[in-house]
């Protein structure tokens, strides 16, 4: 792969797997004259997988080229591969973002830091949201073509994740059938939504990387964009406020505000933003199974996530009742 890549073997010094993926396996190489790259390979085409997974590097490439562009600090994309019946396989090849996945160093930091990196990383998505796309959807089209409209764009994408609980019998707080009919139910007010664009999907504290001693640490790096699609900036707030609701981060919300973002939410705002919670929530439950989650790992995610699924139900149980 790397030869592929014109990258001289000869100037390999090591290759470590790195932990932390669920999906990709990772690894990290050092080259000699100390350059450091990220290799990610996706699992074979006949694993278990979501649907919306099949192609997601491709994802990952557009996310990162577009951010940079953006001024967001994020990898540089090397090289990619996408043809399976290449030699190498798909592989995707980029540079280090150097720093600490943010979740690891958060106990240490004082609440005035913290309120601090929240406001820069509101700036910094609201940068995200700045970059249009050609059209709703995964750029792979894993579960549907991309669409002129987001309504039929992001139905198709949760119905995908419902028909991927049904094929793999997870388990649900209600059944796949009730919460695809409370979904559509609901959706029109995703066509408020004219327009694509840049959406991480994954940006818990994980996937922002710190940098700089304690008291003065700074946003060093955005990674994993591979769950991006092109949508409703909302959906962004998802996984920035993980199991949590965005309109309680005042921090965030001021600097997603000062970088030109719209924070003036309304009843149609928060009923997408239920669908949204409703979505990774499922995505976070249904991939237990083709994943093969022990015990253990499992009744976590059904403790911890599945009142949270709830909750969004509930959101929209409301509103479609009017």
């Amino acid at each position: 792969m790397l030869a592929a890549a014109g990258v001289p073997t000869d100037r390999v010094l090591r290759c470590e797997p790195l932990s932390g993926g669920t999906y990709n396996t990772l690894h990290r190489i050092g080259l000699a004259g100390g350059e450091e790259l990220v290799l990610k390979v996706p699992p074979p085409a006949a694993d278990r997988s979501l649907r919306y997974e099949r192609g997601i590097l491709r994802g990952e490439e557009v996310f990162h080229r577009a951010a940079a562009e953006a001024g967001v600090p994020v990898p540089r994309v090397l090289h990619a591969e996408y043809d399976g019946a290449a030699a190498t396989g798909p592989f995707l090849l980029m540079s280090v973002c150097d720093g600490t996945p943010w979740h690891t160093a958060d106990a240490e930091l004082e609440a005035g830091e913290r309120a601090r990196l929240r406001e820069e990383l509101g700036r910094l998505v609201a940068r995200l949201h700045t970059v249009a796309g050609p059209s709703f959807g995964y750029p792979a089209e894993p579960v549907a073509p991309l669409s002129p409209a987001w309504r039929p764009a992001f139905t198709a994408m949760l119905d995908a994740v419902l028909d991927d609980a049904e094929e793999y019998g997870a388990w649900l707080p209600r059944p796949a059938a009730g919460i695809r009919r409370l979904v559509h139910a609901a959706s029109p007010v995703l066509e408020e939504v004219d327009e694509p664009v840049l959406v991480h999907f994954d940006l818990w504290q994980g996937n922002v990387l710190l940098t700089g001693a304690p008291g003065a640490r700074t946003i060093g790096g955005v990674i994993d964009g591979e769950r991006m699609f092109w949508g409703d900036p909302l959906a962004d707030f998802a996984s920035l406020a993980l199991l949590g609701d965005i309109e309680d981060d005042p921090a965030f919300l001021t600097g997603y505000a000062s970088g030109g973002g719209r924070t003036g939410f309304d009843d149609a705002a928060r009923t997408r933003m239920a669908l949204y919670r409703a979505y990774l929530y499922l995505i976070m439950l249904v991939e237990a199974e083709p994943r093969r989650y022990p015990p253990d790992r499992r009744a976590w995610v059904r403790r911890h996530v599945a009142p949270h699924l709830e909750e969004a139900l509930d959101a929209l149980d409301r509103a479609v009742a009017g």
